[in-house]
């Protein structure tokens, strides 16, 4: 490499680091992730590229920005300083997004083979021959079962692990299995995550783990499968617990899904507290589920439902809804990030308002918890809910936190078994929370799935997640605009992981059956959001959405895969 390949502000040339580049990752175990070659024209060419490991622990653009083995300390403990600050969208240098200077490049290259960083040794669970990186596979269990998955000593235990492994984008695509799969003909890019998230191969495990060694009901027989069953079940509560920061796992209860803890709310406490004439409160931006149940209750209380509006950039207007708070308002139920933008949403602010004038608030955390840190005590909400399919663990599984003495005061909304103390023919006594809420038998496996998806994460740490996830976001951003003819739906400043688009030109269905030819997967829809596309003028959107095991080469396929439908229909 000569000093010609060099600008004159010490980065190389973008073409001369293409190509070595793609030199030096061919011998890294995850070239054949990489979407190299996938025929960008030639203004954007540049986007093939699969990046070096930068010293210091940030690999830079192509093969996905992360956290490498054999980083600088900051990167195994914590975020490193150059992913804690926000990069521009527009004009951005390739310095911008982490690209190594003319002395980090030529000691990378000239370094043998055998320095450069590899994948370390791993442990294999029971029963798979799969490897696992960042989880532990020989934790002792009941009667000493060993338990693929289980991240901590004790089932009990809620707080984050101390030391985490090095975030490591190419290790971390390892964990998911279906991200090898493909879809007609190529390589699966998977960037419909708002939608539902993929499961490392510890949830499986955890799940087939369950079937083979522990199924039974739980909590009240003898025998040695019940108590074993009973264990991960409310060891799972424990997890969730932690991962909320509760004050008790009783405040956890176990539901289906974000829209079943809605509506549990809403049948019970709402049937209980909303009047006539009483008034809810919503945003624009709420997801149906966070919209119909509250419609339902208003019409048969006669209350009334009252929405926060949003600016042209998608952001909650703050004023307006001051203006909405008074004395009929006995709750406000808002989402922490929209589904359809990607907005992030001054949760603590809104929160403190409504107390303030005496309301109620119940958080709709479906979109977040995979992104950020959800802090119930510091946000300070009444109400949490989440899906466990958004945080990379089964269908069928999800969380109401409730504060303690608010769930108590609820009234059951089904009864059966499980949540009574004691029943005749003339009256029944109810459990306290969570019990008074899980009647009959809950969905005991996918509760531990949902446990062992914590624990996977917890491992990784969601402040590094969001903190990748954020310069993820930005680099898509910054390349979507490079598109003619594409408009972003959603432009707030404080964003997460969505990519809403229009496309000139295209329906949106056509614009995701083209992206699927491709093995890109993207929801195109109204994403059961219609008020909030209606608020723009349309009806449905191209969604992308990003997870953590996302690069950007994935990125990459989707610029290439728009460049070339821009390019005429006959390309596809």
């Amino acid at each position: 490499m000569s000093t010609s390949d060099f600008s004159g502000n010490g980065l190389p040339d973008i073409a001369a680091l293409a190509q070595l580049a793609n030199q030096f990752f061919t011998a890294l175990p995850s070239a054949s992730q990489g979407q190299a070659g996938i025929g960008l024209p030639a203004g954007l060419s540049h986007l093939n590229a699969a990046p070096p490991s930068v010293p210091g622990g940030v690999s830079a653009l192509g093969g996905g920005l992360g956290f490498s083995p054999g980083g600088s300390p900051s990167a195994v403990s914590g975020v490193p300083a150059s992913l804690t600050g926000d990069l521009p969208l527009s004009g951005a240098s390739p310095a911008a997004f982490g690209l190594p200077g003319e002395a980090e490049l030529k000691a990378l290259l000239a370094a043998p083979a055998s320095s450069q960083s590899q994948p370390p040794a791993t442990a294999a669970g029971p029963g798979s021959g799969a490897a696992y990186y960042f989880l532990d596979f020989a934790k002792p269990y009941p009667a000493g079962l060993k338990v693929p998955g289980l991240a901590t000593d004790s089932l009990h235990a809620g707080s984050v692990p101390a030391a985490r492994a090095p975030f490591d984008i190419n290790l971390v695509r390892r964990d998911f299995p279906i991200l090898q799969e493909r879809v007609n003909g190529k390589q699966l890019v998977w960037l419909d995550n708002a939608a539902t998230t993929h499961k490392p191969q510890s949830v499986i495990d955890r799940l087939a783990y369950f079937y083979a060694h522990e199924n039974s009901n739980i909590h009240r027989a003898a025998h040695e499968l019940a108590a074993r069953a009973t264990d991960a079940y409310e060891g799972a509560r424990e997890k969730v617990r932690g991962f909320l920061n509760a004050r008790s796992a009783n405040e956890c209860v176990f539901v289906r899904g974000a829209t079943e803890a809605i509506n549990l709310v809403a049948q019970s406490w709402g049937r209980a507290n909303i009047g006539r004439d009483d008034e809810i409160i919503v945003s624009h931006l709420e997801h149906h589920a966070n919209i119909v149940p509250w419609q339902m209750l208003c019409a048969e209380k006669g209350a009334r439902l009252r929405v926060i509006p949003v600016d042209d950039d998608g952001q909650l207007q703050l004023e307006e809804y001051a203006k909405l708070l008074g004395p009929k308002t006995r709750l406000v139920a808002f989402t922490q990030i929209s589904n359809a933008l990607g907005t992030v949403t001054p949760a603590r602010q809104i929160i403190e308002m409504a107390h303030s004038a005496g309301a109620k608030v119940l958080l709709d955390g479906a979109q977040s918890v995979s992104h950020l840190r959800a802090d119930v005590q510091a946000l300070d909400c009444d109400w949490f809910v989440f899906s466990g399919h958004k945080v990379f663990a089964p269908t069928g599984i999800g969380v109401l936190y409730g504060k303690e003495a608010l769930l108590n005061e609820m009234p059951p909304w089904q009864g059966g078994g499980n949540m009574i103390r004691d029943v005749t023919f003339e009256s029944t006594q109810y459990h306290d929370a969570p019990g008074r809420f899980e009647a009959g038998t809950g969905n005991i496996a996918d509760a531990v799935g949902l446990g062992a998806a914590i624990d996977y994460v917890n491992r990784i740490g969601i402040e590094n997640i969001g903190a990748y996830e954020h310069q993820l976001l930005l680099y898509a951003t910054h390349r979507l605009k490079e598109i003619p003819g594409l408009r972003l739906i959603g432009t707030a400043p404080d964003k997460a992981a969505v990519l809403s688009f229009v496309l000139e030109g295209y329906k949106t269905e056509e614009v995701g059956a083209a992206l699927n030819r491709e093995g890109i997967a993207v929801r195109s829809g109204h994403h059961c959001a219609q008020p909030i596309l209606r608020r723009f003028g349309l009806e449905s959107t191209v969604r992308p959405s990003l997870a953590f095991y996302n690069n950007c080469a994935d990125v990459d396929a989707l610029i290439a895969a728009l460049a070339r439908l821009k390019g005429g229909r006959s390309s596809f």
